[in-house]
């Protein structure tokens, strides 16, 4: 039974450590007033009839702290970047030079600036549910693992080990948070 419990409590932490991850990953899309090329993950341009992420027909990279700059291997697709930028309605207006494509990121203003901490929160909230039922899945296993002979003291204790767990990652949705909120508040 116990090789279960362990099965079970490697499951939940996969679950949680995934979770930890997706929230990081959407945070580094939420620009914080500096120019990354990861706030552009996730646009798809029209290369040639097929639908392609931007960073498969450009090279994106950011000169300096409000810019962004988007080298295209083919000059034809200078317009249709320029298309799905303004599409993906990010608030940026992209300008091209023949060339490159420049994206000038305004700073934020006091409004903006919180509409983007709300946004984080909502995303820490999305992490935390999913901790939370990672941590209700493993708990309503090992009730089934108690109906089918586990002790109640095993039990018990795998439980209070589930929300040790719990508690140890929703910490580091804070800290993540934190850090997050601190990025976006500085000006």
């Amino acid at each position: 039974m116990t090789e279960e419990i362990e099965i079970l409590m490697e499951d939940a932490k996969e679950k949680m450590e995934k979770s930890i991850t997706h929230l990081e990953h959407e945070l580094i899309k939420i620009r914080a007033g500096k120019a990354s090329p990861a706030m552009l993950e996730g646009i798809m341009v029209d290369y040639y009839g097929s639908m392609t992420p931007l960073q498969q027909v450009a090279n994106v990279n950011t000169p300096d702290p409000r810019t962004l700059a988007i080298q295209p291997w083919e000059k034809a697709m200078i317009e249709p970047i320029e298309k799905a930028i303004m599409a993906a309605n990010l608030g940026l207006n992209p300008e091209n030079n023949g060339e490159i494509v420049r994206i000038n990121v305004p700073a934020l203003n006091e409004e903006r600036r919180k509409d983007l901490v709300r946004q984080v929160k909502k995303c820490a909230e999305d992490a935390r549910v999913s901790i939370r039922n990672a941590r209700r899945d493993c708990n309503e296993e090992l009730k089934k693992l108690k109906k089918e002979g586990l002790s109640e003291d095993l039990e018990k204790d795998a439980e209070a080990d589930v929300q040790k767990m719990t508690d140890q990652y929703s910490k580091v949705v804070d800290q993540h948070v934190e850090k997050k909120e601190a990025d976006i508040l500085t000006i």
